[in-house]
Order: structure tokens, then sequence, then C-alpha cells
């Protein structure tokens, strides 16, 4: 009697167990898939793949304009602030290019380096702004990047999505997936024992 309790028991345990593993791989299958349409677009996208060294030559703050956001945004989306514009030497070919501070900032503005967040006051998107522009005057060269093949002749502070931050998003969802594809062989292999003890 006491056997058979045992006998369930572990039946139970393993079950569980084997759903935990196969959880987990969906789990991660999904987290794939959600990064593959969303994050590796953007990065396979992007054709600033060259980092280089940039020169800044000026940097100027105009008057304020309108951050136009992403089409279909409703009107309140839309904010004035001082349109920060940094032109830069670019080492690689000598060219003079207008910064941006990613790729998604020449996308919604390319009048402006920066565009600041719509949630900050006036007087704090000011100061921000002022800050930015000094320390581009005072750091008179930095990292950038520009596009290699010609299509884009500005260049980018810093990409979106770098190389590191992809493997970065890919390292949880491969942690999980290996985590369950082992506990599902950890259960397999509990079974066999289990089943190679009884019939001897």
């Amino acid at each position: 009697m006491l056997g058979k309790k045992l006998v369930t028991a572990q039946k139970r345990g393993e079950t569980r167990a084997l759903c935990l593993g196969l959880g987990m791989v969906a789990c991660s299958m999904m987290m794939y898939f959600f990064i593959g349409i969303t994050i590796v677009p953007f990065y396979t996208n992007s054709v600033w793949t060259t980092e280089t060294v940039c020169k800044v030559l000026k940097a100027n703050i105009k008057d304020k304009v309108f951050c136009p956001n992403s089409e279909g945004s409703e009107d309140e989306e839309i904010f004035p602030y001082p349109c920060l514009q940094v032109w830069v030497n670019l080492t690689a070919s000598g060219q003079e290019v207008m910064l941006y501070q990613t790729e998604d900032t020449l996308e919604k503005n390319p009048k402006c380096s920066y565009i600041p967040d719509k949630l900050e006051n006036s007087k704090e998107v000011k100061a921000r702004i002022e800050t930015i522009a000094s320390n581009f005057k005072k750091y008179q060269t930095f990292p950038c990047y520009y596009d290699p093949g010609g299509r884009q002749t500005n260049v980018i502070l810093s990409r979106l999505y770098p190389l590191k931050g992809l493997l970065f998003a890919f390292l949880w969802p491969t942690l999980m997936f290996t985590g369950g594809c082992l506990i599902i062989v950890l259960v397999k292999i509990s079974q066999y024992v289990s089943v190679l003890s009884a019939w001897q």
C-alpha cells in the first residue's frame, strides 16, 4: 500500500515537473518570437553600423519647434521644444554632417539632433538641452556611427539596439529554454530508470 502511494506521488511529481519544463520551453519560444518581430528588425534595418570618431563643429539651439511623433498620432502628443542642431566632422570621410541621438530621432524630426521627453516641463527641457549643447562643446570628439554604404549622410550618437543589447535580449529566453529542456530530460531519465528498476 505504501509502495503504491510512493509510486503515485512520484508520477504526480514527474508530471508536474514535465509540465513545468514544457511551459518554460513554450514561454521561451514566445519570447523569441516577440524579440524577433520587435527588436531584430530595428537592428537589421539600421544602416548606421560602423563606428568612427566625430568632432563637433558647432552646436546651436534654434527656436522652438514642434515634435511630430509617429504618423497618426493625436495632437496632444505634439509638443514644442528648443531645437538643438549639432554638426560634426566625420573622421571617416571628412564630411560635415548632422548628428542625431538615435535612428528614432531622425525618423521623428530630421531638423533636430535631440528630442526630449514630452513628460518634462518646458524649464526642464530647456535646461537639459542647454546642458547637452554645452557638453558637446566641452567634449569635442566622441565615438559615433555612420552608414558605410552612403545611403545616409548623417550620423548617430548611439544605436537603439546595438549588438550587445540584442544578445542580452536573447539571453533570458535562452536560459529559460535551456532550463526547460534540462527539466524535461531529467524527468525522462527518471522515468526510464524507474521502468528499468521495476523490470529488473
